[in-house]
């Protein structure tokens, strides 16, 4: 028998998680020398992904949401990446690199996965042993924030070369992508971060103007850096900001919700104030979930792109790392603080 050591999911927060009450680790044991019925592959975790939709998976079972509730006392689940130490199933063969993809990869040490789940819920991607790639980019760039970032901006922004488009949260998993593909298509584009040294990443990233919204008035500096207003605003925060985006937003401007992380650990929800202009400009506003049928059809194409981008030095992306299991739970915590640069990741073992 071997220790395996687990990220549990206990009961919802009223705020912010909690470590150790929230979300704690937790020791088991596993045989890893036990035969595998029929379909089962047996996994090595290597690499948790922590991204802040699964605030919303804290929650009561009973309240329905586009993921699934975590259950009470279980393993914590997110996208992983993970390498075959055994397989009874023709899909995966020992030695692969795997992805528990859309959120269902197990936050543990060693992971034995029914058949059904596995053909599910993994994908095999040993391309990233011939590109030469991280295998966090598999959880990142080229994972759930990478296609959320594409379907976001490619499907509901309809970007026109020379367009404004301002991203708030900028520098984090998602909003870094956002743009930079901005910049591909030949759109101007400008960020908000909570600090100087995102501010300055963003800049670096050839964002065309960059702001602490923490320090600088944001009304000014959307005046500022924006002098033709915002055609597509990429909001992946919410309340004051997306009321400041729709004060400078344009007639035909569109909206993308892509994720409101300033409301996810508050009980006092920000009601937006000039919702008006949805009407009187004109503009779209589409909520987005990656993970439905139509928005995962892209997952080939952005594929595909993105990793030739990211080879080429077109796209480039920051990571937070910590290594070791036990340190997950301050993880999700700070990537709810914002204590994060970038994508957090949890670097569990190494191949």
């Amino acid at each position: 028998m071997s220790l395996n050591t687990q990220v549990i999911y206990t009961k919802p927060p009223t705020g912010f998680p909690v470590v150790g009450e929230t979300v704690k680790t937790s020791k088991s044991t596993i045989d890893l020398d036990a035969p595998l019925q029929k379909g089962d592959i047996l996994l090595k975790n290597l690499v948790l992904s922590i991204d802040p939709y699964i605030r919303g998976c804290m929650r009561d079972p009973a309240i329905a949401s586009y993921a699934p509730a975590f259950e009470y006392n279980s393993v914590l689940a997110g996208d992983t990446v993970a390498v075959v130490l055994k397989s009874d199933n023709p899909k995966f063969n020992q030695g692969d690199l795997v992805c528990g993809r859309t959120g269902l990869g197990y936050f543990e040490e060693y992971s034995h996965v029914k058949g059904t789940y596995a053909d599910s819920n993994y994908v095999v991607r040993n391309d990233s042993k011939t590109n030469g790639l991280p295998l966090s980019y598999y959880v990142g760039i080229l994972g759930m924030p990478g296609l959320t970032a594409y379907v976001g901006l490619n499907k509901y922004g309809r970007p026109q070369k020379g367009e404004t488009l301002f991203v708030s949260a900028a520098s984090g998993a998602v909003g870094q992508i956002v743009g930079q593909i901005g910049k591909t298509l030949g759109l101007y584009v400008v960020g908000s971060a909570g600090s100087d040294d995102k501010v300055e990443y963003l800049k670096e990233l050839g964002f065309d103007g960059a702001f602490n919204y923490k320090t600088e008035n944001i009304d000014s500096k959307l005046t500022e850096l924006c002098p033709n207003g915002i055609d597509i605003y990429f909001d992946n925060v919410g309340g004051t900001m997306l009321e400041h985006a729709l004060d400078h937003a344009n007639n035909f401007g569109r909206i993308i919700g892509c994720g409101m992380i300033s409301q996810y650990n508050t009980q006092d929800q920000y009601g937006i104030r000039n919702l008006i202009y949805v009407v009187s400009k004109r503009l779209s506003f589409d909520g987005f979930v990656v993970l439905d049928k139509e928005n995962m059809a892209y997952e080939e194409e952005f594929i595909k792109t993105c990793t030739q981008w990211v080879l080429e030095g077109k796209v480039k992306y920051r990571e937070t790392i910590v290594d070791g299991i036990e340190n997950t739970p301050q993880a999700v915590l700070d990537v709810f603080k914002g204590r994060n640069f970038g994508k957090q990741i949890v670097n569990v073992a190494n191949l």
